[in-house]
């Protein structure tokens, strides 16, 4: 199970929930490196260039639900667990197509969510959505997505434009 919680301060990085109940956290910095670095050098440690965490300058650590209105890619993320058949493969694939077409400054911000959505019903509408049995299936559809992302990007970009 995967839930998603937003934390302003950005001092977690990450928690685990066990089956008694209790839970697990990654603090650090609000510095990604950290828990970059973390994962890296993994199960070793690798000293980072993060500052030390001060809890108590900090004073309190908050959360809230996310508002699928003002993060769709969330709402999206959800959708495609859900869905299965490789939608997370689609979504990943188109992601990538979106980012990259924002940073070279092709389309806006907003614009990356609406090309993973109009790439996800896509797929979705041409029948494609299939189990993934092997790495072959998750590099195929991958590949595809790729590419069905890219032909839809023109029209997305018009429209937020």
């Amino acid at each position: 199970e995967i839930d998603v919680l937003v934390h302003p301060q950005s001092i977690i990085h990450g928690m685990v929930e066990f089956s008694d109940c209790s839970v697990v956290a990654q603090l650090g910095a609000p510095d990604m490196r950290t828990p970059i670095a973390h994962c890296l050098g993994w199960p070793d440690r690798i000293v980072g260039p993060a500052a030390k965490l001060d809890l108590a300058k900090i004073g309190q650590l908050t959360f809230e639900a996310p508002d699928f209105e003002r993060f769709p890619a969330l709402r999206l993320a959800y959708e495609s667990l859900r869905t299965g058949r490789g939608a997370t493969t689609v979504y990943n694939a188109a992601n990538e197509v979106a980012v990259a077409a924002f940073i070279a400054g092709k389309i806006k911000f907003g614009a990356i969510a609406r090309l993973v959505e109009a790439t996800l019903e896509d797929w979705t509408r041409s029948g494609n959505l299939a189990p993934l049995s092997s790495a072959d299936d998750a590099i195929a559809v991958d590949h595809n997505a790729r590419n069905r992302a890219a032909t839809l990007l023109p029209q997305i970009a018009l429209k937020a434009s």
